[in-house]
Order: structure tokens, then C-alpha cells, then sequence
């Protein structure tokens, strides 16, 4: 059952409010967990194949294995911030990450490559979708929507600005020490402004999202209710496939639209893409709160189909370019919805657990996004079949988010 809605003591809409504080420190941490964890794994592959040989598949392998790893670390997020803190959670995310990120330009054998892609998944799990959603979640209620659209165009930010200057400084430096020197500045700016920003949360939301009191459901008891309750079994399924049809394709973008369109038009199509995405979180940011959620994921899964089939049948620059833009609108707001649902559909005191939970589940799934579609197309012999894939994948998550079920997890 729903837990009634506390009479908000605080003006969230506030300017002054210290959480808008967070939201910005938020939005440094995304930038550089996705330029790092997320976008940086492709920089990696490249330079790592480069400077020893390896094999494409043996550091692809390792790459799966952080996403893989990382799943699991992130399903136990929020019970790491109830005992330590945001801060020491947030900041420990940061170390770790930074300590990664300048031991991979050390690797000289393989099994290192591993694990330092372990150490990596730790500070993923401190940098990207759980840590941010969770911390937000102590400072934001009524307006928790626009909060975690805000902060997560940080991850947008980290592909759009981060990678091309890790590329730039490996230019310059070289691989190992450019390495060195962005973990340290990562490490130097987000240390100082996590220590002064991130303090306590405003009694009222941490008092409803991490209560010191007997009844407080165990975070064993909330995911194991979970597996048995059908609404969060719909969220959960249904943004696995969509985010694992989406990551797939945006991996493969390039390789699929070069022979089409060129190698120039197809980097601006992708660059249009991402763009689209932060202006689709951007302008979602302003009216999701108000939204019929579990419609809007629908339409935005449609939508993605809609631009799909438009990408598979036609070879007009234009149409590809618009198609990608379509496509792109809704990628940044897959993984802002379903934050927004538990919290609107479930116990308040469930969030933090829920969210790392579909969190880990989605990243379990789309981490294999690529390697599928990779063998679909290598089987087939072009990528029509593994994009119809996808379309039925989207298809199929537009009608099981629908599906609400009765609410068990409290």
C-alpha cells in the first residue's frame, strides 16, 4: 500500500533550497562516472588493442564482465548509504573510480585488465545511476522528477565532453599517463566539492526514506517481495529490454549507418542523437513530475520503434538523421522513469531499494545488448534482423509497462 504523503516542511521549487546544491554535484559526478565507466570502456577497447594486440573479444569480454559486476554492486547501493552516508558513499565512488581509471593505463597482461575492470565496477557503482538516484532521493520529494533529470544530464555531458578530451589527452600524454592525469583530476575536483556540498539530508525526507525505527522493512524483505509483485515486475522487465535493444543499437550505430551514409554524417548522426537526449531530459525535466508515467515510458517505447524501422527501411540522410534525433529524444529520460514510478507507486521507505534493484537488472540485461546484436548481424549477414529484434523488444515493453498489477512491496 501507499504510504500517505507527508506535509512538505520545505519549499523544494526553491532556488535557496540546498538540494539544488546536490543536483549540481550530481551532475559533476555523472559526468565523469559515464565519461570513465560508461563511454570511456570504448576508448579503452580501442587504445588497449592498440598498445598490445589483444584480441577485440578478450577486452570486449572485460568489458562485460565490469557491466556484469557493477549490476550486482549497484543492487546494494542504498543499503551502503543508509549505513555510511551519501557523502562517504559518494566519495568512495570517486576514489575508487579514480584509482581505476589510472591503474588501466598500467595494464600490461590480461588478467589485470580484469581486474582492474572489478576496482572500476566499484567506483561505477559509487558514480552512476544508483548512487545518483538514491542521493537524490534524501533531498527531493515533490520534485524528484526534475532533480534526477537535472543531475543525469551529467551522464549526457560525460560522452558529449568527457571522452573527447580523455581521447585528447591520451593525444598528448600517451595512454598510461593520460590515464594518471585524468584520474587526478577527477579526484581533485569532485573531492573538495562532495566534503562541501553533500551534508545531511532535511529531516523530513530522510526521516520518510531511511526512518532509525523497528518497522522499517529490511532491504531483504523489500527485494524479495519484489520478485513476487507484478507492477514492479512490469517496470523492471519492461526497462531491461527497451535499455538493452537501446544500448545495443547505440553501439552499433556507426558501424550500420557508415556504409549508408558515410563515416562524417554517421559521427553527426550520433552526435544529434546524444543532443536530442539532453534536450529530451531537459524538457521532460519540466513536466515529468506531473506525467501518467508508466504512458509516457509507453510512448516514448514506441517511439524509439517508430524510429527504428524508419533507420532499417530507408537510405535518406535526412530520414536516418531525423529517425536518430526521434530516437534519440527519449534515451535520456529510459533511465530517469523508472526512479519515478517506484517512488510514485511504491512505499516511500522501498525507493532506495527498489531503485538499485531495477537498476542492477537493466544492467545485467543491457550488457549483453551489444554482443547479441553483434552475432544476430554477423549470422544474417546485415543488421535488419537484429534491429527488427530490437523493434519487437521496444513493442513488447510498451505493453508490459502498462501492466500494474496489485502492489505488494512495502
Amino acid at each position: 500500500m501507499n504510504a500517505p504523503e507527508t506535509p512538505p516542511a520545505i519549499d523544494e521549487s526553491s532556488v535557496r533550497y540546498d538540494g539544488w546544491r546536490i543536483v549540481a554535484v550530481c551532475f559533476l559526478v555523472a559526468s565523469f562516472g559515464w565519461a570513465f565507466g560508461f563511454y570511456g570502456q570504448s576508448v579503452y577497447l580501442a587504445e588497449l588493442h592498440r598498445i598490445h594486440g589483444w584480441p577485440t573479444s578478450l577486452i570486449s569480454t572485460a568489458t562485460t564482465f565490469f557491466y556484469l559486476f557493477g549490476a550486482l554492486l549497484v543492487a546494494f547501493v542504498s543499503e551502503a548509504i543508509r549505513a555510511f552516508g551519501p557523502r562517504n558513499c559518494m566519495l568512495a565512488g570517486v576514489g575508487v573510480m579514480a584509482t581505476a581509471v589510472a591503474l588501466i593505463g598500467q595494464v600490461t597482461v590480461p588478467w589485470q585488465l580484469y581486474a582492474v575492470n572489478a576496482l572500476l565496477a566499484f567506483g561505477w557503482a559509487g558514480t552512476s545511476l544508483g548512487m545518483i538516484t538514491n542521493t537524490l532521493g534524501l533531498w527531493f520529494d515533490h520534485r524528484r522528477g526534475m532533480a534526477i533529470s537535472l543531475a543525469l544530464n551529467g551522464a549526457s555531458f560525460g560522452g558529449i565532453v568527457g571522452v573527447p578530451l580523455i581521447v585528447a589527452a591520451i593525444g598528448y600524454f600517451g595512454f598510461p599517463d593520460a590515464m594518471i592525469a585524468t584520474a587526478i583530476v577527477m579526484a581533485v575536483l569532485l573531492g573538495p566539492v562532495i566534503v562541501i556540498f553533500v551534508g545531511r539530508p532535511p529531516d523530513r525526507i530522510s526521516a520518510v526514506v531511511t526512518p532509525a525505527t523497528a518497522d522499517v522493512p529490511s532491504a531483504t524483505r523489500i527485494r524479495a517481495q519484489a520478485f513476487r509483485d507484478t507492477a514492479f515486475l512490469s517496470v523492471s522487465i519492461a526497462f531491461a529490454l527497451v535499455l538493452c535493444a537501446q544500448v545495443g543499437f547505440i553501439v552499433h550505430l556507426i558501424s550500420f549507418l557508415d556504409p549508408v551514409i558515410g563515416r562524417e554524417h554517421a559521427a553527426i548522426a550520433v552526435a544529434l542523437l546524444t543532443a536530442m537526449a539532453v534536450l529530451g531530459r531537459v524538457l521532460f525535466s519540466t513536466v515529468i513530475d506531473r506525467l501518467n508515467q508508466r504512458l509516457a515510458s509507453a510512448i516514448s517505447f514506441v517511439s524509439q520503434a517508430v524510429a527504428l524501422a524508419v533507420i532499417i527501411n530507408l537510405r535518406n540522410d535526412i530520414a536516418l538523421m531525423a529517425a536518430c534525433a526521434l530516437f534519440g529524444f527519449s534515451v535520456g529520460n529510459l533511465i530517469t522513469l523508472p526512479a519515478l514510478i517506484v517512488q510514485r507507486e511504491f512505499d516511500p521507505r522501498s525507493f532506495g531499494v527498489l531503485v538499485s534493484l531495477i537498476t542492477a537488472i537493466t544492467q545485467i540485461t543491457y550488457a549483453f545488448g551489444p554482443g547479441v546484436i553483434g552475432l544476430l548481424r554477423d549470422a544474417s549477414g546485415s543488421y535488419s534482423l537484429p534491429f527488427y529484434g530490437c523493434i519487437g523488444l521496444e513493442l513488447t515493453a510498451a505493453a508490459l509497462i502498462m501492466v500494474r498489477g496489485r502492489r505488494e512491496v512495502t
